[in-house]
């Protein structure tokens, strides 16, 4: 079991430069050092405190709050919010902070934020080990996020577990440890809908690293592949793949897809597509990729992945207006911007459509057997929440649509460009559909 220091290490201050800053001896300064003074004691009796100090004045009113890592005990906690009570004061002139130490953060604003979900995206920090876990990454992100997604759902909706969950799984020859936590004001709903933005970001970040911390403003995670925490872990193990497509075909022949569909694309919509079922002992078709008929996409690529919801929300900042590229029978397009910066375009696809999710099937097999010049590079797709989504690198200077159908060419040039695409790439037309 891991040695729980006094504090734990400091991680970060959010005191941004934009905000307003008080002035010595202003009311507001009188007025934070009352809840800075009222928080360790306070919050060392649960783990967690508000407090609201002012005289009615708008301006000069202060909400505070604290919350201390569930696995701390009442003095560990006390003395870790006086640190970082001290500290922020010291250290920020700002009307509205935000400190992080290892086992508690502190946070002041002039704005009532109680119960009020920031964005991860929004106020987001992370921390990150850089030693690669270099044995099939595919698979250990894979198990990460079977991890992260299990102790997510338990600290959202386990009352009993006060949103503070730890887990470990193996991996090989090493075990994975994962930590998250809500702060206590936020519904069931709101910490599993941070704790899932959160994890948008280390898919980003950290996917592949033996650790990685992500801090926000309503919750927090961690993962390492030592034990950093004294709380009892929930135990999990990955389910093998065997086991996965074992219980798939009870409910289901699974169904692989490796056609090339270039003729009726062009001719028809750009996203039909021939398949045809697989044995059951049959491995994956040149693109990699399998379809079940329950709707799950398994990539095989390292190329093309699956891409939490999460992330895509916080790249295209939620879906909000502002970033809309377009409109099409299929549904809008947004830019975003990835965390490592990477322009992207998202395809939203009409929502409980099962006609949408055959096109997004389709697209993705297409899309994943060529790579040319003259069709853009599709990035990874979602099948997350009723939500169907593919992901396209941004391309600034032409339409996303002339790329992925090529619309703007005469149907004749269309079908000679496909066709070459298709000769340049090695697959080969069925002998009816040769010109």
């Amino acid at each position: 079991m891991p040695l729980i220091l006094a504090s734990g290490e400091l991680l970060d201050i959010f005191c941004p430069n934009n905000s307003i800053n008080y002035t010595q001896n202003s009311p507001f300064e009188n007025n934070l050092k009352q809840p800075l003074e009222l928080l360790p004691s306070n919050t060392s009796i649960t783990g967690f405190y508000n407090t609201t100090i002012g005289d009615g004045d708008y301006q000069d009113t202060v909400y505070g709050q604290a919350l201390c890592r569930g696995d701390v005990n009442s003095t560990v906690c006390q003395n870790c919010i006086q640190n970082a009570s001290q500290k922020i004061l010291t250290q920020c002139k700002s009307e509205d902070a935000m400190i992080w130490f290892e086992l508690c953060q502190v946070r002041y604003s002039y704005l009532m934020f109680f119960s009020l979900m920031v964005y991860p995206g929004k106020d987001a920090y992370y921390l990150k080990n850089l030693e690669q876990n270099s044995s099939h990454p595919v698979h250990y992100n894979e198990v990460l996020t079977y991890l992260i997604n299990n102790i997510s759902t338990e600290a959202s909706y386990d009352p009993s577990k006060r949103m503070f969950v730890t887990g470990e799984i193996k991996f090989s020859t090493v075990t994975i440890y994962g930590l998250v936590q809500c702060t206590r004001d936020m519904s069931e709903d709101k910490c599993h809908s941070c704790l899932r933005s959160a994890f948008g970001y280390f898919e980003t970040c950290c996917f592949s690293l033996r650790g990685g911390t992500l801090l926000s403003r309503n919750c927090n995670m961690r993962f390492e592949t030592y034990q950093f925490y004294s709380a009892s872990s929930l135990i999990l193990t990955y389910p093998s793949f065997a086991e996965n497509a074992g219980v798939k075909r009870k409910n289901g022949m699974v169904v692989v897809i490796t056609c090339v569909p270039l003729l009726v694309l062009a001719v028809l919509s750009g996203s039909c597509a021939v398949y045809h079922r697989r044995k059951k002992r049959t491995q994956p078709g040149p693109t990699g990729v399998e379809i079940t008929e329950d709707g799950e996409l398994v990539p095989g690529s390292e190329d093309l992945h699956f891409m939490n919801l999460s992330t895509i929300r916080a790249a295209t900042d939620d879906f909000t207006d502002s970033n809309k590229l377009g409109q099409g029978g299929f549904g809008p397009v947004y830019k975003g911007v990835l965390l490592d910066g990477k322009e992207i375009a998202v395809k939203r696809m009409s929502r409980m459509s099962r006609q949408g999710l055959e096109e997004l099937k389709n697209e993705v097999i297409l899309i994943a057997k060529l790579q040319h010049r003259n069709l853009v590079r599709l990035l990874g797709y979602s099948i997350d929440e009723d939500e169907k989504l593919l992901v396209y690198e941004f391309m600034p200077n032409k339409s996303l649509d002339f790329f992925i159908f090529g619309l703007f060419l005469p149907p004749s040039c269309l079908l000679a460009l496909l066709y070459s695409i298709c000769l340049k790439t090695s697959y080969k037309l069925p002998s009816n559909m040769m010109p």
